[in-house]
């Protein structure tokens, strides 16, 4: 049984999603604010978080910074009333899992935690076409650069990176088609699933992270290049972008 923690500071959609998550076989329990959400993370595990943004004490953005700061990378699903493109992008950074705005349907909501728990099943193989295999406990090397699949962890030249777990993900997939150019769509499809469609600036905002991380110099990228008209290429060997 899945445990769930639900955070939000309106009753009534507390007692809707313990409901229904419960009805769904799901452990729930449930906090009202920041600190009792944060104290309640740190003392316990949970499968999954389904986190307001808009709580009256501490918000959820720095519920959820703090949680990212902590290095936890319980998965975090974002509900909000904010649904703007901006707002979504944001929570999305912070290393929200995915965003379902408000007002929204539990079987919505219980369609997007099952679609991140499958997500986060790290242990089994890559199933996107064309993937690498990728095996529970390999330690990839690739140029500067190794990916401990099992402990999720990427450094270059020895140095470990602080990776939030979407930009590890988009990491592992691209390290994954290395020397292929992947378009926008394909990696909303293969990092953040299908339901992203459309939704293309997320990616060239994720990628610019990334960049910050793993470039010298991110204005010119050496292995996370820009494909002009087509997308990005991750590749280890070659010369710098343009």
């Amino acid at each position: 049984m899945k445990k769930v923690l639900v955070v939000d500071d309106e009753p009534a959609i507390v007692t809707l999603l313990e409901y229904n998550l419960k009805q769904a076989s799901f452990d729930v329990q449930s906090a009202t604010n920041g600190a009792d959400a944060l104290s309640m993370i740190e003392n316990n595990h949970y499968d999954i978080v389904l986190l307001d943004l808009m709580l009256s004490e501490m918000s959820g953005e720095e519920v959820l910074k703090r949680i990212r700061m902590d290095r936890n990378d319980t998965p975090v699903i974002v509900l909000t009333a904010k649904d703007t493109e901006f707002d979504k992008v944001f929570g999305l950074e912070m290393g929200a899992d995915d965003y379902v705005p408000k007002p929204f349907s539990p079987r919505e909501v219980i369609a997007r935690i099952n679609a991140v728990l499958r997500r986060y099943e790290k242990s089994e193989p890559s199933n996107q076409q064309n993937a690498a295999p990728i095996k529970s406990g390999d330690i990839e090397t690739t140029g500067p650069f190794t990916i401990d699949h099992k402990q999720y962890k990427v450094s270059v030249n020895d140095q470990n990176l602080k990776l939030t777990p979407k930009e590890f993900e988009l990491m592992q997939y691209l390290v994954g088609h290395e020397n292929q150019v992947l378009s926008r769509d394909q990696l909303l499809q293969g990092v953040w699933g299908f339901d992203y469609s459309g939704q293309s600036r997320m990616v060239d905002i994720q990628i610019a992270h990334l960049r910050e991380k793993i470039e010298s110099d991110p204005k010119r990228p050496k292995y996370l290049k820009t494909i002009r008209g087509f997308g990005y290429e991750f590749s280890t060997g070659g010369d710098d972008a343009e």
